[in-house]
């Protein structure tokens, strides 16, 4: 992409993180700068004693900083970018420092592993039907036995009563999620820790667990009678266990479609062992389909390409198989659209009908009961705070949404009162607002982060 400042602030995961790579764009906060063909890096002064080290790989671009913070990329990364557009003089052609190099090396180093690993694969002899029918008939066992205890496990919860589960049994949550992981039913394991933080939150929480519990009913059910179900059905049955898909079935054999795709929306949220999930949220403009681009970054390594909201991608993707097409990868990226930032997205808003957008809903829960996210748009939408608490007026109802308290206000102000187009992530709940149109310009939540 061409490294403008507007460029750079689209890539920024919220407002705030934008607002603060302004105000780091100085050369008197940046007390060394250099680049090269391959990169761009800067130490930048903190609160500490020690300079922040800061570096883009500009082929990603790709952003790693040695600060605390969460966001991806930081105000340290947005900045270094910012400076490099305005001053690009500052920056002294030269070797790279070692800790510039050995990040260079390591990518470098991964992406040819991966290469070799997927020639390797290729050119593996694959395995027989017969192995591959008994390794899948030993990890349903397994499964099958973790399952059991789980449906044991919440019957006796059930038998003395939901609402008798106070704080101390939390642990017990996790416990038994542990077990769904060593059961290799490590889906399921998130939900159960969700369940149990659930516990004494709010008025209505055993409401939420019995339903978390029902869920977990309903897969044990399918689980059971499996080779009945259509293989649509299997495959989001394992989908929801935690079976893992090779990407490269996905991308030899998923639903193919063509199609020029904005971003509606990006979410970013860490999980344990020090992953982030990364989830991108797309939508066709020819076809009308949603698609989701779901990615893990280990340990701080940070994703590889970065998908602006609001900008248009002319892509092939490949679709998980599901009997509700949601999840896809990417097969091939022929171009960026020339669209406005944000102008398509926004006239994607006004095609889509609130009465439209509750059927999709409704259809993709009857196909996958499972889901655990649903994308939602609604093209006049207005954020209410009332009684403590935060909700969406669409048309005569409002939604209950889960927003940090500062973007909250964030997105109010945005809007001004007034109705915004917006998108976010239904959990069956709570709507998770991710990015508005409208109003102010172009609003993004990173509360999840």
């Amino acid at each position: 992409m061409e490294f403008t400042t507007d460029a750079v602030l689209s890539l920024s995961p919220d407002d705030a993180s934008a607002k603060a790579a302004r105000g780091l764009n100085s050369a008197s906060k940046w007390p060394a700068l250099g680049a090269n063909t391959e990169a761009v890096w800067g130490e930048c002064q903190g609160s500490g004693s020690k300079p922040y080290q800061t570096q883009v790989d500009l082929a990603g671009p790709a952003f790693r900083c040695s600060c605390p913070s969460r966001k991806f990329p930081c105000k340290h990364g947005l900045a270094l970018l910012l400076i490099r557009c305005n001053e690009p003089g500052l920056f002294k052609a030269s070797d790279a420092p070692a800790w510039v190099t050995e990040w260079l090396g390591s990518r470098a180093q991964k992406a040819e592993k991966a290469e070799q690993k997927a020639v390797e694969k290729a050119n593996a002899p694959p395995p027989s039907p017969q192995e591959i029918e008994k390794k899948e008939a030993r990890r349903w066992n397994t499964m099958q036995a973790g399952l059991d205890q789980l449906q044991l496990w919440m019957a006796d919860h059930i038998e003395r009563g939901i609402a008798t589960i106070n704080s101390e049994q939390r642990e017990g949550f996790h416990t038994t999620a542990a077990r769904m992981v060593d059961a290799q039913a490590s889906g399921l394991a998130q939900r159960l820790k969700d369940a149990g933080e659930a516990v004494g939150s709010g008025p209505n929480w055993p409401e939420r667990v019995l339903r978390t519990f029902g869920m977990l009913q309903l897969v044990a059910d399918a689980a059971a009678r499996r080779e009945t179900l259509p293989a649509p059905v299997q495959a989001d049955l394992k989908a929801t266990l935690g079976w893992p898909i090779d990407k490269a079935d996905v991308l030899a054999s998923g639903e193919l479609l063509d199609d020029d795709f904005t971003v509606l929306g990006v979410a970013m949220q860490p999980r344990e062992g020090k992953v982030i999930e990364r989830r991108v949220w797309l939508q066709g403009k020819n076809s009308g389909r949603r698609a989701l681009l779901l990615d893990f970054s280990h340990g701080g390594a940070g994703f590889d390409g970065l998908w602006v909201v609001g900008h248009a991608y002319a892509l092939s993707l490949r679709y998980y198989p599901s009997n509700s097409p949601l999840r896809a990868v990417v097969a091939a990226q022929r171009a960026q659209v020339a669209e406005q930032r944000g102008a398509q997205a926004d006239q994607l808003a006004k095609t889509a009908a609130t009465a439209d957008e509750w059927l999709a809903l409704a259809q993709r829960y009857a196909a996958n009961p499972w889901l655990p996210l649903a994308p939602l748009v609604f093209e006049r939408a207005t954020p209410v705070h009332q009684n403590d608490a935060w909700s969406l007026q669409v048309n005569n109802t409002a939604l209950p949404l889960r927003v940090g308290d500062e973007p909250a206000w964030l997105l109010a102000a945005h809007s001004g009162g007034h109705p915004v187009s917006l998108f976010g992530e239904w959990d069956g709940e709570q709507l998770v607002p991710l990015t508005a149109w409208g109003g102010g310009g172009l609003w993004l939540n990173a509360g999840l982060t």
